[in-house]
């Protein structure tokens, strides 16, 4: 036993040492980490004014507390030249968490993008088109695209801990904090400043605003926020039994689906069968889910039969499934007697499952019919002109797990309640300069138009400084060219108007 002992101990030291070299090992591996920073130069044509723009990609080092560097976090920016630090400055990124900006870059407000289909047909097999894209928003502002650590090109250093960036409030510590550097290396801290994202972009927008406005020090104040096809309150669309409010955000999208693919309200605008599924769904049908097994048999066939009117949905099937459809099973369910299933983020997308009969779909084929073209087109941008010399891959969607859920940043996984549109209406409240611009797509299941409405229209939320925006398209509008064009002018009027 003796013997035991002395070994087990002379392992713990042995496994002690060992540890200690291999931090030591990536300490000085990180330390002597060489950030690339590459400017090249170009000329275009963007809301119709030719002008030269530099674009820089560079890689911002994040440091420990030690001051040992511990996340290399790359930009591209999109300057206009000659440089003007009056000019209005914008940064932008996408969602996931864990998604780079390529889908805003090469889709929206890039200098250049990937040609896709804009009827909502798949991609296809390369090459993709890279195409000059006058929708660009540079004659109005200059833009960086923020790819947080785990996304893009951005990483977290050797010896790095990822639990000081996955997280909603460390991420948008570390985003704040690259905002910051790129203010004070480009002189721009009294340019006028708008910070926006995309899908659980808007998450981190609310949350990087909160770091920007809601400290006591180093205060970043903005302009305008930009949020398009927003998620800000979680309960709006978790489909935890028991919580009948996804429901209710819920059905507006599935009207204007159904009426899309020629069933419901077919034949009516989408803002139209909007209106009327929203005030259904506030009105009888909140009061039906919220009475709970109190509800009438007369009242439940009422209520059956206008959700049949507006889903395209039989009664039969609406009774089944207790006049409650989850998302998944709208999907599959509108199109079953055509052989198709409908996409996640846009329904006007349709695919065919290996077993038509399914519960769910197998795939979400609005992505599926995009993600090669945006991949292949920001490698090939990226690494060709722009001159970005690395061996790391592209991460337009990451692994960024375990991803802390709490507001606080004390850990908690998604069952955590999260709603972050009050930090916007703190924001509103304490600057009386700021404004909000809010772009949804009707056709948007990932963050439906209503969930979004009612996180916005909360108390304390002022709404005199927030404009909405809608389009005929979905998550990602600007993959339809006429939104896209529509997209542009509405944000670069939003802009002109500070």
């Amino acid at each position: 036993m003796r013997f035991a002992f002395l070994a087990a101990a002379l392992l713990a030291t042995v496994s002690a040492g060992a540890a200690a070299q291999d931090k030591d090992r990536a300490e000085a591996e990180a330390r002597a980490y060489v950030p690339q920073v590459v400017t090249t130069r170009h000329q275009g044509v963007f809301g119709g004014q030719r002008l030269g723009y530099s674009a820089t990609v560079g890689e911002t080092i994040l440091k420990t507390k030690d001051g040992v560097p511990e996340a290399a976090i790359v930009t591209t920016a999109y300057v206009k030249e000659p440089r003007d630090p009056a000019r209005p400055v914008t940064f932008l990124f996408n969602g996931g968490p864990g998604s780079g900006s390529v889908w805003l870059q090469m889709g929206a407000f890039g200098p250049k993008r990937v040609a896709i289909p804009s009827d909502a047909r798949d991609d296809g097999a390369p090459p993709y088109p890279l195409l000059d894209n006058p929708d660009s928003l540079l004659d109005v502002t200059d833009l960086v695209f923020i790819d947080p650590p785990g996304t893009g090109f951005s990483v977290i250093l050797p010896g790095g801990d990822p639990k000081n960036y996955y997280g909603v409030t460390q991420d948008a510590k570390a985003v704040a904090q690259v905002i910051r550097r790129w203010l004070n290396d480009n002189g721009r801290w009294n340019s006028p400043k708008f910070l926006g994202g995309e899908s659980y972009g808007t998450t981190r927008s609310a949350a990087v605003v909160n770091q920007l406005e809601g400290q006591t020090y180093n205060d970043v104040g903005l302009n305008g926020i930009l949020l398009i096809s927003s998620i800000l309150d979680f309960a709006a669309g978790s489909p935890t039994p028991g919580n009948e409010l996804g429901y209710i955000t819920n059905l507006p999208s599935m009207a204007t689906t159904a009426a899309y693919h020629g069933k419901g309200l077919a034949g009516t605008a989408a803002a139209e069968v909007a209106e009327q599924a929203r005030q259904f769904a506030i009105g009888p049908y909140a009061a039906f889910l919220l009475k709970g097994a109190r509800a009438s048999a007369e009242e439940r066939a009422s209520v059956r039969a206008r959700l049949a009117q507006l889903t395209g949905l039989s009664q039969t099937y609406l009774d089944q499934a207790d006049l409650r459809v989850t998302p998944d099973r709208f999907y599959k369910e509108l199109l079953r007697d055509r052989g198709v299933t409908i996409g996640r983020l846009d329904t006007r997308y349709t695919g065919k499952d290996y077993d038509a009969a399914g519960e769910s779909p197998d795939n979400d084929p609005s992505f599926y019919g995009i993600d090669a073209g945006y991949t292949a087109a920001v490698n090939s941008w990226m690494r060709g002109p722009l001159g970005f010399r690395t061996d790391r891959e592209y991460q337009s969607i990451g692994s960024v797990g375990p991803w802390d859920w709490s507001l606080g940043g004390g850990g908690g996984g998604r069952q955590t309640y999260l709603n972050v549109a009050p930090y916007i209406g703190t924001a509103l409240r304490e600057n009386s300069g700021l404004r909000v611009f809010v772009g949804q797509g009707w056709y948007d299941f990932a963050t439906p138009f209503f969930g979004a409405e009612y996180s916005l229209q909360r108390t304390g939320i002022p709404q005199d400084r927030i404009s909405w925006h809608y389009y005929d398209a979905g998550h990602m509008m600007y993959v339809r060219d006429e939104d896209r064009a529509k997209l542009s002018r509405d944000i670069r009027a939003f802009i002109r108007a500070r």
